[in-house]
């Protein structure tokens, strides 16, 4: 975990909330992959910041009272020498020990506590340890800017240009500032410098240089400052390195000289004890120099360079030159020293190029969102001379072009031809030739000045002019492109023609035409013959088809199709006769045909032409009809199933009411023989007809009324007959007279309900109503259920007070015997 390293664990900072590390790291991957580095050199260089973090880990200890120090031999040592590839004896030699060079011999010496200043000590060991890991982290970072260079630079070495961005860091102020923010402050200094030698110096150079009508713009310069730093021998960096070169040197006397020499320079400020001030183009500066001496010097001493040349890693080979390889020492040049010529460097390439500057602006002290600050925007602005920038672009000139630039580009939109030819009055006269107002242009001694947005309109102007040109030049080439073409048509078909014409014969061969005209004629015959044939066995298909077509098919659907038939049989014809005519105009081609008979056959063939279209669009009427009646006809098919349907609903609704009525009888036959067992007669009943039955039942007249007949309204006048037999015989001749007559009325009913049927199949809708039918036969139903239920309650009662009374007699006569 983090916590276990002590370079780690200093800021007590371990986790950062909404931070996925895993996460982090899968994208640096990624990022390494994408500049083309090479999975063995990532894994390399994730070894060697592992070593760093372990040498932060390595502690001392104590080894005898003149309080010489050694490594201690744990895991921290271990991890680290075999990270980088050595043995953990010679890191723990190399940590502990320094060996001094005397001429040919080598002096090997332990190194102890020393004293720094008062109440202030700290291990020897412990700054060489940590001498070595910043040596492998700046050698690492210095490979990796190399390899990310290397992979970009591809275009660069192929079209000599390129796109550089550089992220500088910002200006730093912080409560406790030291030696690198020392550095940092001096390059943003240098930095501030360029932008304004840019944005105001050079234009406002060129201006005055080239005699146009300016007004001066003054900005803060910071070159006092930059002077402070850099000045000869009395600077803040000379004076450093001086001081760093002298043994007993410490942070206080670097101090104390400081003041000595530099109070009378306006950016400097001299403070109490080992702090001093610098006034830089942001604000003031208060600088502590504790450590600022030994930072400076971070030297790596030649135990590491014998350490690091003789281990196995290869990527700190590859990351340093080999001369600090090879167990020379290093040159004593200070790492202030270094950084200035770096930062020359950087401004040298920064001088060959384009520059656009992107201010970045804090907008609160305390690093938190949603909070703006006033006078911290604004003082920024003004340190950064954003003010002076906007004013001097307000007044400026950004589009600038010498004479002759500009002669060339637009000189050609002047029609005027006594104007001067020289770019000086060119310029100035298409100035005034398109109105551009005085105060937006100005013309110096070699170039022309323009203000924001004028160049748009030249432009424009530009764009304009080159299209009407290009379109002249294109409608003239056109035209002369055709020209041409025509003239060798012309030629090519008269040199054909006149091949044509010689090689002609000069006699018409007759035999050769007659033949042909034979041909024809022959050919014609048969076509007329197989024609005839087809058209007598499509009139056979016809007819048999008609003669086993469905019964219910009408007869129109027959017409129409005949008459497709025969439309379609006269199309062909038509067809052959033009066909015909074609082929014979075509052999008659070669005789010399009288204009009379061709006007004549030219009529015969617009006639034929004319029939046909007619017959066209016969046969389109013809089948409109068609899907007309065949859409009538699936109306009629679904109504006419609607009507079985209903009629089937009405068969069983009969077949159930008659269930019921035969349950009911059948309960009161059940009744009436219980009474009879109970009167208990001797007698047995005579179950024979009665005569006057048989005649009433042969006089019965069912009425079944067919479809357009009338039918009774009350049920019970078609069997008085019935009712007689029902009051003059016994009670079984009474049950038994109920049941003839229902199975006499559900016949009737059921021979009613067929004929409606097969009346119905034979009918059209159009002649029977069938609706009413229907509403007649229910009525007439429910009207006979409803007497013959009446009927049948009061049978059943009458039953019931005969078998009473027939008891009575029976017990009475009983009695009386």
């Amino acid at each position: 975990m983090a916590g276990e390293y002590k370079y780690l664990n200093q800021s007590e900072c371990l986790v950062i909330s909404g931070v996925d590390d895993g996460m982090k790291f899968h994208k640096l991957e990624e990022a390494l992959d994408i500049v083309q580095i090479r999975k063995e050199d990532q894994e390399q260089a994730f070894a060697m910041l592992a070593a760093v973090l372990w040498l932060g880990n390595i502690s001392f200890q104590v080894v005898d009272n003149e309080n010489h120090v050694e490594a201690l031999a744990d895991e921290a040592v271990n991890s680290a020498a075999r990270l980088i590839n050595c043995s953990a004896q010679d890191l723990i030699l190399a940590l502990s020990t320094h060996k001094i060079q005397a001429g040919k011999d080598s002096i090997t010496k332990k190194l102890t506590l020393q004293q720094a200043c008062s109440l202030l000590y700290s291990f020897q060991a412990i700054d060489r340890r940590d001498a070595l890991s910043k040596f492998i982290y700046a050698e690492l970072f210095e490979w990796l800017v190399v390899q990310i260079n290397k992979s970009f630079e591809v275009g660069e070495l192929i079209t000599g240009r390129s796109i550089s961005i550089l992220d500088i860091y910002g200006f730093e102020s912080f409560k406790n500032n030291s030696f690198e923010q020392f550095c940092i402050n001096y390059a943003n200094e240098r930095l501030q410098q360029h932008f304004n030698r840019h944005l105001f110096k050079l234009k406002q150079q060129e201006y005055e240089e080239d005699g146009i009508d300016w007004a001066k713009v003054d900005f803060q310069d910071n070159q006092e400052c930059l002077n402070l730093f850099e000045k000869k021998p009395l600077g803040l960096l000379s004076l450093l390195d001086e001081e760093s070169n002298f043994p007993n040197a410490t942070d206080l006397t670097f101090a104390i000289k400081l003041k000595q020499y530099l109070n009378g320079n306006p950016c400097f400020k001299g403070e109490r004890g080992r702090a001093f001030g610098v006034c830089h183009y942001a604000g003031e500066v208060v600088y502590d120099t504790n450590g600022f001496l030994e930072k400076n010097r971070d030297p790596i001493h030649s135990d590491f360079i014998q350490l690091l040349s003789s281990c196995g890693c290869q990527l700190l080979k590859l990351a340093s030159p080999s001369s600090q390889f090879g167990g020379l020492e290093l040159s004593m040049q200070s790492v202030g020293t270094k950084f200035k010529s770096q930062l020359f460097k950087l401004m040298h390439q920064l001088e060959k190029t384009t520059p656009h500057f992107i201010r970045c602006i804090k907008p609160n002290g305390k690093q938190l969102p949603g909070r703006y600050e006033d006078d911290l925007v604004l003082q920024q602005f003004r340190c950064c001379g954003v003010l002076e920038v906007v004013r001097i672009s307000r007044s400026g000139y950004p589009t600038r072009m010498t004479h002759q630039e500009f002669a060339g580009r637009y000189g050609f939109l002047l029609m005027d031809t006594n104007v001067s030819r020289d770019p000086l009055s060119l310029s100035v006269a298409v100035l005034k030739k398109f109105n551009v107002l005085p105060e937006m242009y100005q013309v110096g001694y070699t170039k022309v000045y323009l203000r924001m947005g004028q160049i748009g309109t030249l432009e424009e102007l530009r764009k304009q002019f080159l299209r009407g040109i290009v379109g002249v030049q294109r409608y003239f080439r056109g035209g002369q492109a055709r020209l041409v073409r025509g003239e060798n048509i012309r030629r090519k078909f008269i040199h054909i023609k006149n091949k044509c014409t010689a090689s002609a014969p000069k006699v018409v061969d007759e035999q050769l035409v007659a033949a042909v005209y034979l041909q024809s004629v022959i050919r014609g015959w048969l076509a007329r013959k197989q024609f005839n044939n087809m058209h007598k066995m499509n009139l056979l298909t016809h007819e048999n088809s008609n003669s086993k077509r469905k019964p219910g098919k009408k007869i129109s659907e027959v017409k129409i199709f005949s008459a497709h038939t025969h439309s379609y049989e006269r199309l062909l014809y038509f067809g052959y006769n033009i066909g015909a005519i074609m082929f014979h105009a075509t052999v008659m081609r070669f005789h010399v045909i009288p204009q009379e008979q061709i006007d004549i056959q030219t009529s015969i063939l617009a006639e034929l032409q004319k029939r046909v279209v007619k017959a066209e669009a016969t046969i389109g009427q013809k089948e409109e009809e068609n899907a007309a009646l065949q859409e009538q006809l699936q109306q009629y098919e679904k109504r006419w199933s609607d009507y079985e349907g209903k009629m089937k609903a009405m068969e069983e609704m009969w077949q159930m009411q008659m269930l019921s009525l035969q349950t009911s009888l059948a309960a009161a036959r059940k009744s009436l023989a219980a009474d009879n067992n109970t009167a208990a007669q001797p007698e047995k009943l005579d179950s024979s007809t009665s005569p006057h039955y048989y005649d009433s039942e042969d006089n019965v007249s069912t009425e079944c009324r067919t479809p357009g007949g009338n039918t009774p309204n009350i049920f019970a006048n078609a069997f008085p007959d019935l009712r007689a037999g029902r009051e003059n015989n016994g009670p079984v001749n009474v049950v038994n007279n109920l049941a003839k007559e229902f199975e006499l009325q559900k016949q009737c009913f059921d021979d009613e309900a067929k004929t409606l049927v097969e009346v119905r199949a034979g009918q059209s809708a159009s002649n029977m109503n069938s609706d009413e039918e229907l509403r007649r036969l229910k009525l007439k139903f429910e009207m006979w259920k409803k007497d013959y239920k009446v009927r049948l309650r009061e049978t059943k009662a009458r039953l019931h007070k005969l078998g009473h009374g027939e008891a009575d007699r029976n017990r009475r006569k009983w009695w009386r015997r």
